[in-house]
């Protein structure tokens, strides 16, 4: 199968291949750096398999889907953790924004900076 990568290359690989395991053999780095991919034009998870000729764009922070898809992720970390530790908290909703992201929290207890 092709995957014809952002620069035009085109790199073959047997199909199933994840979207990560195409950064990695590219670069441990990129691997690493890399947050989404966007996959014939869709924003995929780096763990999606690609199961046919595809063109692929790997997509990090510096980019915009990149950091949508982190602070996506980030929002959800963060309501895990507040749960963990106020398990009586009431998650609404917590989207990624423009510029990072939030999320809307029923809690008696005053979140501070020191949380």
């Amino acid at each position: 199968m092709n995957i014809t990568l952002k620069d035009g290359s085109v790199k073959q690989y047997e199909p199933g291949i994840t979207v990560y395991d195409v950064a990695k053999d590219i670069s441990e780095g990129l691997a690493r750096n890399t947050m989404a991919g966007e996959l014939n034009g869709e924003l995929v998870d780096i763990r999606k398999p690609i199961m046919e000729d595809s063109t692929l764009n790997l997509l990090t922070f510096d980019s915009e889907g990149g950091k949508h898809a982190f602070w996506h992720s980030a929002s959800h970390l963060m309501a895990q953790a507040i749960k963990r530790i106020w398990p009586e908290a009431q998650l609404t909703i917590g989207p990624a924004i423009d510029n990072g992201f939030y999320y809307d929290i029923d809690l008696e207890h005053t979140l501070t900076p020191e949380d």
